[in-house]
């Protein structure tokens, strides 16, 4: 049995329109350039054919890969959430005791975070480092550099999900 993980609603149709694009435009378009190599003849030494074949192959994968993704989610309106500790899909605001700067994540699930985007999974040292925590708390963070020493100085609740 698998576990169900948290995704936020945005997080979910970004998966849904990569695996849209992947299957109505991409694998069709593969398949073509493969049956039309195949025509060729000696399949050896037709690279067209041999390319075209791996393509599709990471492309059959990849859509595995979001299906398994998309069959696991469970849907989370991150606008409706709790404020009052940090949680899945709240906005937390740190400080770092050390350097004095700040630094605000989206908390989300590990299949629609995305660091450049100010999202961080809450599976990640930091993350989960955070879950559960309240505004004024101050706690130690293990991350592969070393210990970052952190407040949470503000929880809100995004302004999209």
């Amino acid at each position: 049995m698998f576990k169900p993980e948290p995704m936020s609603r945005t997080g979910y149709n970004k998966i849904m329109k990569e695996l849209t694009r992947l299957e109505t435009e991409e694998l069709p378009e593969v398949r073509k350039t493969v049956s039309e190599a195949r025509e060729e003849g000696d399949l050896k030494e037709n690279g067209a054919y041999i390319y075209g074949r791996q393509r599709q192959g990471h492309i059959v994968g990849r859509i595995g890969e979001l299906k398994g993704q998309l069959s696991r989610a469970d849907i989370v309106d991150c606008t409706k959430v709790e404020c009052d500790r940090a949680v899945f899909g709240t906005v937390v605001s740190l400080l770092d005791l050390d350097t004095k700067e700040k630094v605000t994540y989206q908390l989300l699930g590990p299949d629609d975070a995305d660091i450049d985007e100010g999202s961080i999974s809450v599976h990640s040292p930091i993350g989960s480092s955070i879950v559960g925590r309240s505004v004024g708390d101050k706690f130690t963070a293990t991350v592969p550099r070393g210990d970052i020493n952190l407040e949470v100085i503000g929880i809100a609740k995004p302004e999209v999900d």
